[in-house]
Order: C-alpha cells, then sequence, then structure tokens
C-alpha cells in the first residue's frame, strides 16, 4: 500500500558510464549533446549530507542515528537549511561537503510546523551556496534537479519536471502546500536541494509517496518562497513569529460553488471571522473567497493557511477576494500569536518553556508549546515541543490567560491535558 513518508535520506542519481552505452556519440553534426553536468559541477558544493545522532527518550535513552541532506543558502556565514525531521532530537549534527571535509553543527532556529530547521558551520575554507528562486513562478511541466544523499549512498544527482503545486493534506505538518515532482527521490533526500534549470532553489525535498519508502515518481518538497519567508524570521527572532489573518474555512467544492453562485471553483472559503483580528480590521466577511495572496493563486484553504503562517506577523499582504460576487483587492496586516499579559505570571512549573496562543484553524484549540530549555522545570515535568495544552485536569483552556487563572484555581492535583502526536496523554504536576 502506499505510504507518506518523510526520508531521512534524499538524492538523485547521475550514471555516468556503463559498458552498453559506451558507444553513444558526444555529439550529433559537431553540436555537443546536452547535458546537466556544467550546472552540476557549479551547485553540488552547496549540497550537504548530515548525520546525527541522539538518545530517544520514549525508549529508555536508546541512542539512534539518522542520515539526511541539507543546502547552503549563506557561503560567508555557513547556514544550512534543512528539515526539522532531520535534526529532530539529535544532539550531534555532522556536515559533510562533497569534498569530503565535515563540520560539527548547530541549530539557529526550528520550525516543526513547517518542517524547517536553519543550521549553521563555522568553516576555514570558502563555502558555495545557492541562490532562491521565486517558487510563486513555478508551472507545472518545468524541469527540476534533485540532489541529496539517498540510503546513504552520498550525493546523488536525478531530474523530472514539476507534476503539480499546492499539494496539501498529507498529513506530514500543520502547514502544507507543497511541489510535486517526479524526479527520483528516495530515503536520505530530506532537506536536500531541488533546483531549476538556473541552479536555483526552488524547494526542499521533505516527502515521498510510496511503498515502504521507495521512489514511484511522487516526491514533495517545500517551496523556497515558504523557505525563505521561515529562514528570515529565525535569523530576525530565532523563533517563528507566524502571522495569523484571523478566520476559519474551507474549501471551494462544486456543491459549494452552486449554493453561493459563485464563478470560481478553487480557492479558500470563508466560514467564519475572528472578531477584532486582521481579517475583520480589513473588512473580510463570512461568505467570501480568497483567490490569491500577493498575486499568487490559491486553490485551496490549506495553501492559504500555509501562505500566511509562513509570512511574519505585522506584514502587509495583498489577498484578491470575491465578496458579494464582486472580486476585490483587501490589504490585510497579519496579527501574531497572542502572549500572556505583562501583569500575568506563568506558573513556575512551565519555567524554560516558550508558549504560545493557538492559531487560527489549528486542529487543537490551546496553549502551544513552541520550545522547552533542555534541564529546565518543564522539561523535568515532561512538557515537549510540539504538545499542545488543551486543559487542566477538567478545565479546558484556548490561551495562556485560561492556563494561568485555571492553574491558579485548581488547588488539588494538577493534571496538564496535552495533546501530543495527535494523541491525548496527561502530565502530572503535583
Amino acid at each position: 500500500m502506499a505510504i507518506i513518508t518523510r526520508p531521512l535520506f534524499f538524492l538523485i542519481l547521475i550514471f555516468t558510464s556503463v559498458s552498453s552505452f559506451a558507444a553513444l556519440p558526444t555529439a550529433v553534426k559537431g553540436e555537443k549533446l546536452p547535458s546537466l553536468a556544467p550546472l552540476i559541477k557549479e551547485v553540488s558544493p552547496a549540497v550537504v549530507n548530515i548525520s546525527v545522532s541522539g538518545a530517544s527518550l520514549n525508549q529508555g535513552a536508546q541512542r539512534f542515528s539518522g542520515l539526511g541532506s541539507g543546502v547552503i543558502i549563506d557561503a560567508d556565514k555557513g547556514y544550512i537549511i534543512t528539515n526539522y525531521h532531520v535534526i529532530e532530537k539529535a544532539n550531534q549534527i555532522t556536515i559533510s561537503l562533497v569534498s569530503g571535509h565535515q563540520y560539527k553543527a548547530k541549530v539557529i532556529g526550528q520550525d516543526p510546523q513547517s518542517d524547517i530547521a536553519l543550521l549553521q558551520i563555522q568553516s576555514d575554507r570558502p563555502l558555495v551556496a545557492i541562490k532562491f528562486s521565486d517558487s510563486d513562478k513555478l508551472q507545472v511541466g518545468d524541469f527540476t534537479i534533485a540532489i541529496g544523499n539517498p540510503f546513504g549512498l552520498g550525493q546523488t544527482v536525478t531530474s523530472g519536471i514539476v507534476s503539480a503545486l499546492g499539494r496539501s493534506g498529507l498529513n506530514l505538518q500543520n502547514l502544507e502546500n507543497y511541489i510535486q515532482t517526479d524526479a527520483a527521490i528516495n530515503s536520505g533526500n530530506s532537506g536536500g536541494a531541488l533546483l531549476n534549470l538556473n541552479g536555483e532553489l526552488i524547494g526542499i525535498n521533505t516527502a515521498i509517496l510510496g511503498p515502504n519508502g521507495g521512489n514511484i515518481g511522487i516526491a514533495f518538497a517545500i517551496p523556497a518562497n515558504m523557505v525563505k519567508n521561515l529562514t528570515q524570521q529565525l535569523l530576525e527572532f530565532g523563533e517563528i513569529r507566524r502571522g495569523i489573518l484571523g478566520i476559519k474555512g474551507g474549501e471551494v467544492t462544486p456543491d459549494l460553488a452552486k449554493s453561493f453562485d459563485l464563478e470560481v471553483t478553487h480557492g479558500a472559503f470563508i466560514y467564519q471571522v475572528t472578531p477584532n483580528s486582521a481579517a475583520d480590521k480589513a473588512g473580510l466577511k463570512a461568505g467570501d473567497v480568497i483567490t490569491a495572496v500577493n498575486g499568487t493563486p490559491i486553490k485551496s484553504f490549506s495553501a492559504l493557511r500555509a501562505k500566511i503562517g509562513t509570512l511574519s506577523a505585522g506584514k502587509e499582504v495583498s489577498l484578491q477576494a470575491i465578496q458579494d460576487n464582486k472580486s476585490k483587492t483587501i490589504k490585510v496586516v497579519l496579527g501574531g500569536n497572542t502572549t500572556a499579559s505583562n501583569h500575568s505570571v506563568l506558573p513556575v512549573v512551565f519555567e524554560g518553556a516558550t508558549l504560545s496562543d493557538s492559531e487560527t484553524n489549528q486542529r487543537f484549540v490551546g496553549v502551544n508549546v513552541v520550545k522547552v530549555s533542555p534541564n529546565s522545570m518543564a522539561d523535568r515535568i515532561g512538557l515537549m515541543q510540539g504538545d499542545v495544552i488543551i486543559a487542566i485536569n477538567r478545565t479546558r483552556i484556548s490561551n495562556q490567560e485560561q492556563l494561568i487563572t485555571a492553574y491558579k484555581n485548581i488547588k488539588s492535583m494538577r493534571a496538564l491535558n496535552i495533546m501530543r502526536n495527535n494523541r491525548p496523554i496527561y502530565l502530572m504536576l503535583d
């Protein structure tokens, strides 16, 4: 059965010399045959192999190791982009260049929701970086080149085309707006580069659809523009300050389009607008259909959520919307995560945890655990990055203010009700 996997290895294969092809000509009528070799020679030093090791606390501190890929995006500062799932829980990360040189890497920032991590290495040798393309200009049928480290074989190159755009619903991460490609990608290519024929980065290879993790020509990459937006936030703030529009909605289906007499067949249909949200202030209303963000067409609500979720709070965006059967351009200044007010102090038990309130359309409503510092109080009680606190005992909470109030009001033994990996668990506090 076909399954979705997030490989810890990625790459592509170049077949350079096979005896049965030895007689093939290198030129036809004096013209050299086309080859990707010059381009690959130029960009391959910017794609790295990543090996990680650590200990899994969920398995009795059992040691683990893994392999993946990464892309150098800043040669001067040694910044490398990879997938969050490649370096998740690792306490040692080793970067290997195609030249054979190796470096220890440190994590600058990470975002589990989009599956992106930013690393840095210090090198006394010149590095090579890959330039970002404008992935919003991609079209189905554009050629693609994938470079990575499949099955730990070492740097490998494959090619294909853009098979589809705006893919979502794979249940890999909360923010999904993938590029689909048929370039051969396998386990270990995760975090590797998807390039255009100019050698520019169009995406970070992230997942494949196939039996037992094998390649069947369906692979997915995070678009370069999403990666760029997230990277800029990690470098500026050390975290993701995710923009929030303030709506609930769904897909435009044929039945919905017929019921509302809509002329569009794709887009994000707004069911509800949160009062005083960015959307409310900009004039968006329930029943509107958002069809584009900053001039880029939006085919689904998932694509809209991914677009907005990778932009920073406070950023102005231009939305194309169908409102009252008329097409309108609406400017919106995105809101941000709500934090506990200054006069409200989190209980000491949460010391070491970075928390944020639930985002619009988040699957579980509560308080997100964005980060947990090692050996902190929050770490010792068992909180983990990615947890969503939804209740204390039987008191449901939806933000940090309610978390603080519920904690203070409950005088007996307290238990945090948490959603972890889509499953409910309880953590006993005292």
